[in-house]
C-alpha cells in the first residue's frame, strides 16, 4: 500500500452501527442532517388514531364526581312522598337537613360520610353505571361553627327508620366521637329516635341475635373526663340508646312542643308493667324530665334549643387542657350596687329574690341559669366577670327557705364537677340553713346526696369565692365554706350574715332545754316565754358578724355595693 493510499485511509471514520464511513472532509452541515435522521422520528407518516370504545372512561374522573354529585343532590332533599317525612312535619318537627342549617353559622357546614346509605344503581353498559335510587344513612353528622366555634356534631334522622341502626350509622357515629377526641373539639348531639338503637328487624337482617354493644361509650366517657364539651337537644322521641347519648352530655336540653325522653317507648311499656294509653308526654315529656334533673332545661321549640346550645358553649372551652373563652365586655368590673345594701331583709323570716342578687353583681345580662326547673333549693348556673367564665351556686331562700334537699345536693354535685373539668371558677352566694330536715328528707335519702356533694366540694380543684349574704349552719353550710380549707379561703360576708352549728330558732330549746322546763314547771309559760326571750337576745347580740370578724374567724365582712369589684 502506497503513502497516498495510507492517508485516504486515515480520512475515513465510523459514525454509526450500520458502519457508514464519511470522509472527513465532508460538509458539517450534511453530517448533522444525516444524524438528526436518525433520532428524529418519521413524520412521513400519520399516525393511527385508535377509535373510541364506549366503555372508556374519562381521564378526569368525571363519571364518579357525576354520581358523588348525584347523590348528594338527592340527600339534600326530602323524599315527599316518605311516610317517615310526612309524619316528621305533620309532628311539627324539622326535618335534620333544616335543623343542621339552623344551627350552625351560614355556610360553615361540611358534612362527613355525605353518601352513605343505600344505593340502587342502574347499568349503563360494561362497568358504567348510574345512580337511580338513594335513601341515606339516617344521621347527618360533620363539621360546623356555633358562633365562630368550630364543633362537630351528629344530628338524627327520624323520618329513616325512626334513626334506628342502619348499615352506616354507627361506623359514622363513632368516627365523630373519635374526632372530637383527636381535634379537640366540642361536639353537638341532636337527638331525635333511638341515635343507631337496635330493633327487633336488625335480627331479621342479620339472622341472628347479638347481644347489645355500646361501642360510643368508651369515646363518651373519655370526651367528658377531658373537658371537651358534650351539649345534646332533646328534639324529638329520645328513645334508648339516644336517651342514653343526650343525658351523658355536660348540658341537655329538651324542647317543650316536639320533645320527650324514656327507656322504651309505650308500647313496649304497656306489655311489660301494663301502663296502657301512655302518650309520649305522659311516660317521658318535659313535665317529668325537665323537673326531676335528667335534662338540664326547657326550651320552647328547637329554635330555642339551639340557641341555648350556642350560648353553653360560649362559656366552655374547647377542652380540660385550655382556659374558657374570654369575651369582650362593657360593663365596669368596679361598677358599684348600692341597692345591695338593702335587698336582704332585716327581719329573718321574710325572704329575697336570689337572682336579683347574682344579675347585679356578674356581667350585664350574662347570667345562664341552668337546671332551673328541678332541685329548686339552689340556683346554678354560667355568668362572666369582666368576659371571663364563673360558674354560680346560690341557696334559694325561697324554696323550703334554703334547706338544701337530696334534689338541690344533686344538682349542685353535677354542676361542681362541670366547673373543674372545664377549669371555670366558682362563685357562690351562700344562704344556708343546713340540710333538709323532717321525713320527707329523711326518706329522699338527703344525707346521702348531701354527703356526695360534700365529696365533690372537696375533691374539685377549681377556686372558689364564696360570698356569706346571711346564714351559714350545720354541715352543709361548712362544706361550702370550708372546702378548700388547708389552702386560703377566698371568702368574705356581708353585715347581714349569721353563722352557726344551728339555727337559733329550735337551738335554743335543744341547748336549753332543760332550763326552760324547770322554768315553766316551776314559773309557768309566760316565765318560759321571759328566759326564751332574754336568751335570743344574748345570742343575737353574740352573733354579730363583726364580733366573729374580731376573732378572724371571717376573714372580711364587706359593703354588699362593692361585691363585683371585689369578686
Amino acid at each position: 500500500m502506497g503513502d497516498g493510499e495510507a492517508g485516504n485511509q486515515k480520512q475515513t471514520i465510523i459514525v454509526s452501527s450500520s458502519k457508514t464511513i464519511l470522509p472527513s472532509n465532508t460538509n458539517a452541515v450534511e453530517r448533522l442532517a444525516q444524524v438528526s435522521s436518525h433520532v428524529s422520528p418519521n413524520t412521513s407518516q400519520k399516525r393511527r388514531r385508535r377509535k373510541s370504545n364506549p366503555s372508556d372512561l374519562p381521564a378526569d374522573y368525571s363519571d364518579i364526581m357525576g354520581q358523588l354529585d348525584t347523590l348528594r343532590a338527592m340527600a339534600s332533599k326530602p323524599d315527599m312522598s316518605n311516610t317517615g317525612y310526612v309524619r316528621q312535619k305533620q309532628a311539627g318537627k324539622l326535618w335534620v337537613r333544616e335543623r343542621v342549617e339552623q344551627l350552625v353559622d351560614p355556610g360553615s357546614f361540611r358534612e362527613v360520610g355525605s353518601v352513605s346509605g343505600t344505593v340502587k344503581w342502574r347499568r349503563l353498559g360494561g362497568i358504567k353505571e348510574e345512580p337511580v335510587d338513594f335513601v341515606p344513612s339516617n344521621n347527618v353528622q360533620g363539621f360546623g361553627k356555633l358562633r365562630g366555634r368550630r364543633v362537630v356534631f351528629t344530628a338524627d334522622d327520624f323520618s329513616i327508620r325512626a334513626g334506628h341502626a342502619d348499615g352506616a350509622l354507627a361506623e359514622k357515629t363513632i368516627y365523630m366521637e373519635k374526632l372530637a377526641i383527636a381535634l379537640k373539639l366540642p361536639i353537638v348531639k341532636l337527638v331525635d329516635g333511638s341515635s343507631g338503637g337496635g330493633s327487633v328487624t336488625t335480627i331479621r337482617q342479620q339472622r341472628f341475635a347479638y347481644i347489645p354493644p355500646m361501642p360510643t361509650f368508651t369515646y363518651v366517657v373519655q370526651q367528658l373526663n377531658m373537658g371537651i364539651p358534650n351539649l345534646g337537644a332533646v328534639v324529638g322521641p329520645a328513645i334508648g340508646l339516644g336517651a342514653a347519648r343526650v343525658v351523658a352530655c355536660h348540658f341537655s336540653v329538651m324542647a317543650a312542643d316536639v320533645g320527650s325522653l324514656f327507656n322504651a317507648g309505650p308500647h313496649v311499656v304497656a306489655g311489660a308493667t301494663f301502663e296502657e294509653g301512655l302518650t309520649l308526654d305522659d311516660l317521658g315529656g318535659p313535665s317529668v324530665h325537665c323537673t326531676n334533673g335528667t335534662v338540664d332545661n326547657l326550651a320552647a321549640n328547637e329554635t330555642e334549643c339551639f340557641e341555648q346550645l350556642r350560648t353553653v358553649l360560649s362559656y366552655l372551652p374547647n377542652s380540660g387542657t385550655q382556659l374558657p373563652p374570654h369575651l369582650p365586655n362593657d360593663d365596669p368590673v368596679d361598677r358599684t350596687a348600692p341597692e345591695l345594701r338593702s335587698i336582704i331583709p332585716r327581719r329573718r323570716e321574710r325572704m329575697y329574690d336570689p337572682r336579683r342578687i347574682i344579675a347585679t353583681v356578674v356581667d350585664d345580662g350574662s347570667f345562664f341559669e341552668i337546671g332551673a326547673l328541678w332541685g329548686t333549693t339552689t340556683i346554678v348556673g354560667l355568668a362572666r366577670l369582666g368576659g371571663f367564665p364563673v360558674g354560680i351556686v346560690s341557696l334559694n331562700c325561697e324554696v323550703n327557705a334554703g334547706a338544701l334537699d337530696a334534689a338541690g345536693s344533686q344538682k349542685l354535685t353535677r354542676h361542681l364537677k362541670l366547673l373543674d373539668v372545664m377549669n371555670i371558677p366558682l362563685l357562690q352566694f351562700v344562704d344556708i340553713p343546713g340540710y333538709a330536715i323532717g321525713t320527707v328528707a329523711e326518706r329522699t335519702a338527703t344525707m346521702r346526696h348531701g354527703i356526695t356533694l360534700a365529696t365533690t366540694y372537696y375533691s374539685t380543684t377549681m377556686p372558689v369565692f364564696s360570698v356569706v349574704v346571711r346564714r351559714v349552719y350545720g354541715v352543709a353550710g361548712g362544706i361550702m365554706l370550708d372546702c378548700r380549707d388547708p389552702a386560703p379561703r377566698m371568702r368574705v360576708a356581708w353585715p347581714s350574715g349569721e353563722w352557726g352549728s344551728l339555727p337559733l330558732a329550735g337551738g335554743i330549746d335543744v341547748g336549753h332545754s332543760a332550763e326552760l322546763k324547770k322554768i315553766e314547771k316551776e314559773q309557768g309559760v309566760e316565765a318560759r316565754k321571759e328566759r326564751y326571750k332574754a336568751l335570743d337576745e344574748e345570742y343575737r347580740r353574740l352573733m354579730n358578724p363583726l364580733r366573729t370578724a374580731n376573732a378572724f374567724g371571717v376573714e372580711e365582712i364587706i359593703d354588699p355595693a362593692q361585691t363585683r369589684p371585689i369578686c
